[in-house]
């Protein structure tokens, strides 16, 4: 036996070794619905999206029912400035005016939505695993009220409303296709949702796409959330990453000012969708590959976990 011939066959026995330790972990997720928030700078590289695509279709193969919602945010800013509209944003929120909510819908619906369903179908074509495209307006998925935000004048102290245009958050979530798709028992569906919703009067809104998951995992009693950002986890006072805490203990970090930033709207979604009745949120690194799988079938994981108590 060559060298190479060596490396290969250890390799093999590591392979079959990682298999056997998941086993335990493969079980507790088995048939459980695991909603997946995909967003960020991975959905800029084609690589990283190919390889989360081959993941989720790992996932539903070993028994897991993924469901997909996703941003794209960097996606929607890209198109506005090639149609010379210009963006404004308060407090992370992008002001959505009738042009820009065409551009919205036609990027986050339209383009980003049909290339990851595309991904993942072809990851999964051997085994016939496919991403099927999906927005909050379809078939009622998502009901929306207008988003009312104030904002504090810094000289007057006087706090006045902030029109954001039509930008939306979720008062139902009706769940009934996306079970219907993740309970068949002949085909292989991974639902991948669009943050698209409809208000009661049939206007379209665009909602921010954590809020969305949060929404849908609630609906769903998902066993899990994955919050796939661009950092590794959320980090405590002494700059390390926390690997579990209590809605208590996010709350916390929150009102003390050591979660700052952006990390403050990914607890707010995290502690509402466990409230909702999703076991546990998991904020992880999406950009590392296979993030996804040492999350939830190894023993220590690869973010911060947040649960009840």
């Amino acid at each position: 036996m060559n060298e190479n011939e060596r490396q290969s066959e250890e390799r093999s026995w590591a392979t079959a070794k990682t298999l056997a330790e998941a086993l335990p972990y493969i079980q507790i997720y088995d048939r459980e619905t695991v909603v997946i928030k995909y967003g960020g700078h991975a959905m800029g590289e084609s690589a990283v999206a190919k390889q989360f695509a081959a993941d989720v279709v790992l996932l539903k193969l070993m028994g897991v029912n993924p469901v997909v919602v996703h941003g794209g945010g960097p996606q929607i800013s890209a198109m506005l400035d090639k149609a010379g509209v210009k963006s404004a944003f308060v407090d992370g929120l992008r002001v959505t005016d009738p042009a820009t909510m065409e551009v919205a819908e036609m990027v986050l619906s339209g383009a980003v939505n049909k290339e990851i369903a595309h991904w993942i179908t072809m990851a999964g074509k051997e085994a016939d695993v496919r991403g099927v495209g999906l927005s909050g307006k379809d078939a009622g998925l998502l009901t929306v009220e207008k988003t009312r935000r104030t904002k504090r004048d810094p000289d007057s102290m006087i706090e006045h409303e902030v029109d954001l245009g039509f930008v939306g958050e979720p008062t139902k979530v009706d769940p009934k296709l996306i079970k219907g798709l993740i309970a068949s028992e002949t085909e292989d569906w991974v639902p991948v949702i669009a943050p698209i919703g409809v208000a009661e009067d049939g206007q379209t809104y665009n909602v921010n796409a954590d809020t969305v998951a949060g929404a849908v995992a609630g609906s769903l009693g998902a066993k899990r959330m994955l919050l796939l950002t661009d950092v590794p986890g959320v980090k405590g006072a002494d700059g390390e990453i926390i690997r579990q805490m209590t809605l208590e203990e996010a709350q916390g970090l929150i009102d003390t000012g050591v979660a700052s930033g952006g990390m403050i709207p990914k607890l707010e979604t995290a502690m509402a969708a466990v409230r909702a009745g999703v076991e546990a949120v998991v904020i992880l690194d999406g950009r590392r590959p296979h993030a996804m799988l040492v999350e939830l079938f190894t023993e220590f994981g690869a973010g911060t976990l947040v649960k009840a108590s």
